[in-house]
């Protein structure tokens, strides 16, 4: 008498999906999200509370990561920094993502006029430096932080919707999509509860770029002093305050950078492995 036995070997997209690198990323967002959300009660230190005694010091005396110029806990302040370095950006992919969305679904569902008017409007803003358009803005009209913040916005949103118009485009003229137009439906409702679903991997993946990049972006704006205020423990802005004492404690500014790093890379194989993992669901 025999027995077979089936061994069901995961596919190489799950495998994907539950790799270490994606847990890890995972991790890191939570312990991340953790940090923005419950930043003052983890932290065990005042991060504006300064000690001109202990100024610049190294690791060591209750300080995991040093002390920075004003004998401020750098650990704490990067804690404290967690949330002001990442409202901005979920901000930036929130309204950058709907702008994306509206102009990319209006444009390959409608063609014709729509889609060049759109299109060419798109051209124009994706031609612009961003920083230096941002970097203008702010000095002109002012703003600071969160009038960067608006401008990202604005100027994420050209290659999200390139990404979800090609998606659309794909899928506009489909047997489901026709089935509705027959139906009688309306157009907004088509494209809400019909093709939105259907790209929403492309949708995914745009909207982690556009964090990714708004990360970046206002990181590096804070450096270079017009992103968030002087005094503030944003990532951006402890990197520029601490570059000058890299000799007396180097961790003042590696450990925002390692931050800024970490918090992108995990983003975009996050948004990888959701928008894999959304496409397989679609087509099983």
């Amino acid at each position: 008498m025999s027995t077979d036995v089936i061994v069901t070997v995961p596919s190489r997209r799950n495998r994907r999906w539950f790799s270490p690198l994606t847990l890890g990323c995972v991790l890191v967002t939570v312990v991340l999200a953790a940090c923005a959300l419950l930043g003052p009660w983890l932290n065990p230190f005042d991060p504006h509370t300064q000690d001109l005694l202990s100024p610049s010091r190294p690791p060591g005396d209750g300080h995991l990561l040093g002390t920075d110029a004003l004998g401020r806990d750098i650990l704490g302040r990067l804690i404290e920094g967690t949330q002001a370095a990442l409202v901005g950006p979920v901000v930036v992919m929130v309204g950058g993502s709907a702008l994306s969305i509206t102009l990319g679904l209006a444009a390959g569902y409608f063609g014709g006029r729509v889609e060049a008017v759109i299109m060419r409007l798109v051209d124009l803003l994706y031609a612009a430096p961003a920083l230096l358009v941002i970097i203008i803005f702010v000095g002109m009209v002012g703003g600071g932080y969160w009038g960067a913040v608006v401008m990202l916005i604005v100027l994420s949103a050209p290659a999200g919707t390139r990404m979800i118009r090609s998606a659309v485009l794909g899928q506009r003229h489909l047997p489901y999509v026709e089935a509705a137009e027959s139906l009688g439906m309306s157009k907004p409702r088509i494209m809400a509860v019909h093709l939105l679903p259907n790209i929403m991997p492309t949708v995914v993946a745009s909207a982690l770029l556009e964090f990714v990049a708004a990360l970046v972006g206002l990181s590096t704006l804070s450096f270079l002093g017009l992103g968030a205020p002087i005094g503030s423990p944003e990532w951006g802005r402890m990197l520029t305050e601490n570059r000058e004492f890299l000799e007396l404690n180097p961790w003042g500014a590696i450990a925002p950078a390692i931050l800024i790093v970490v918090a992108a890379l995990s983003a975009t194989v996050l948004g990888d492995a959701i928008s894999s993992r959304l496409s397989r669901g679609k087509a099983e």
